[in-house]
């Protein structure tokens, strides 16, 4: 095994850091091909050091999904920057620090954020009406016109805000389990989403951008129709949950936590990691057979991992435990393979949560790239 394993003594997050580039320079390729602006979301990575790989393939937009988070970016040299999450009044002394600083992007979802914001800028920001399309999280309902028409004319009202579109998440998609229903989920979005710009147009708001894009979505469909720009994040790793989905295959994960092996329980064919709910979150999936995932395993290589492994699964966690089941003739060979202080693999069911558990990626030239202390 490779001398890199070899410093591994805790749950450890690894980076191919190959695959990573090849997932943003193809991503960034496929919103060049369609004329999009790609706004990729950082909440993924939330690293200064694999932004730089986004700015390697062209981008200077991004997304981030707090104030502490676009600080930091800013500090970084990133100067055009969305917050998409509907702004939090008790930041406005930072909001407008940022404000001061880059071309700022708000998300606002209701007239009392717009009217505080009227009075409290100090600096000119870009607002985008956050449009809920169906996900039911926030943001103004697509078909609510009166409301739609009085946040836009609120803001319009003001010379600080600048009312740049409509922009949704979809998490839709993330339940789906094949392209026709990504793609279906993605055109009633896009479909609501227009409809909500056609209303504001009907009352005078003209020029206005759409903003959409999920990852599920971003990565299967080859088309986007009537929309501006795209915000996939979880693209530059992907994890299990994609893979499940259909947005990727397993090789484009560039993403696995290493985790030590403490015990092997032949009697019940399972094996005990140190990699818990503090390392992965308690992000799970259901198999075909109804069991519950934690996660897929795979084994450890030189350079990377192999395919996971069919017939084991990580079936629970706890805090710091990970548990492993295994069909009979899997682990037959599964225990032929590993042994108690050697490592498993585990790609994790939602890489986001992951890293921002670990804090830090080790690729396989042996650097360590430290993600932002940023506060939650």
């Amino acid at each position: 095994m490779a001398e890199i394993y070899n410093t591994i003594e805790t749950p450890t997050l690894l980076l191919d850091a190959a695959r990573a580039q090849r997932n943003i320079a193809r991503m960034a390729k496929k919103a060049r091909d369609n004329r999009l602006r790609f706004r990729p979301h950082f909440k993924t990575h939330q690293s200064a050091a694999i932004g730089e790989w986004f700015r390697q393939a062209g981008v200077s937009a991004i997304t981030v999904s707090s104030v502490a988070m676009a600080r930091y970016f800013a500090d970084h040299g990133w100067d055009d920057i969305t917050i998409a999450f509907p702004v939090n009044l008790r930041e406005m002394d930072k909001i407008n620090d940022l404000a001061h600083r880059v071309r700022l992007h708000l998300l606002v979802d209701n007239l009392a954020v717009v009217e505080f914001l009227s009075s409290h800028l100090t600096a000119p920001v870009a607002i985008w009406i956050e449009v809920d399309a169906g996900y039911r999280r926030s943001g103004v309902l697509w078909n609510d016109d009166s409301s739609l028409a009085e946040i836009a004319g609120r803001i319009v009202a003001c010379d600080r805000m600048e009312l740049q579109g409509v922009l949704t998440h979809d998490g839709s998609t993330y339940a789906a389990r094949t392209y026709a229903q990504i793609a279906d989920a993605y055109t009633m979005t896009t479909s609501r989403l227009n409809q909500a710009r056609h209303r504001l147009m009907e009352h005078g708001f003209l020029q206005l951008e759409l903003s959409t894009g999920d990852t599920p979505a971003c990565s299967v469909l080859e088309q986007f129709g009537k929309v501006d720009e795209i915000r996939p994040g979880n693209f530059v790793f992907y994890d299990w949950t994609q893979v499940e989905i259909g947005a990727c295959t397993w090789d484009d994960v560039a993403t696995v936590v290493a985790c030590p092996i403490v015990s092997i329980h032949p009697e019940r064919r399972e094996v005990i990691l140190y990699g818990g709910a503090v390392h992965f979150s308690k992000e799970s999936l259901r198999r075909d057979d109804g069991a519950q995932t934690f996660g897929a395993i795979v084994h450890l290589q030189n350079g990377g991992w192999s395919a996971p492994t069919p017939g084991a699964w990580v079936r629970s966690i706890s805090q710091e435990h990970g548990v492993v089941h295994a069909e009979e003739a899997t682990f037959a060979t599964l225990v032929q393979q590993i042994e108690v202080g050697g490592l498993l693999g585990v790609i994790p069911i939602h890489s986001c949560l992951t890293a921002n558990l670990l804090k830090r990626y080790l690729t396989f030239d042996g650097e360590s790239i430290a993600m932002a202390s940023i506060p939650a």
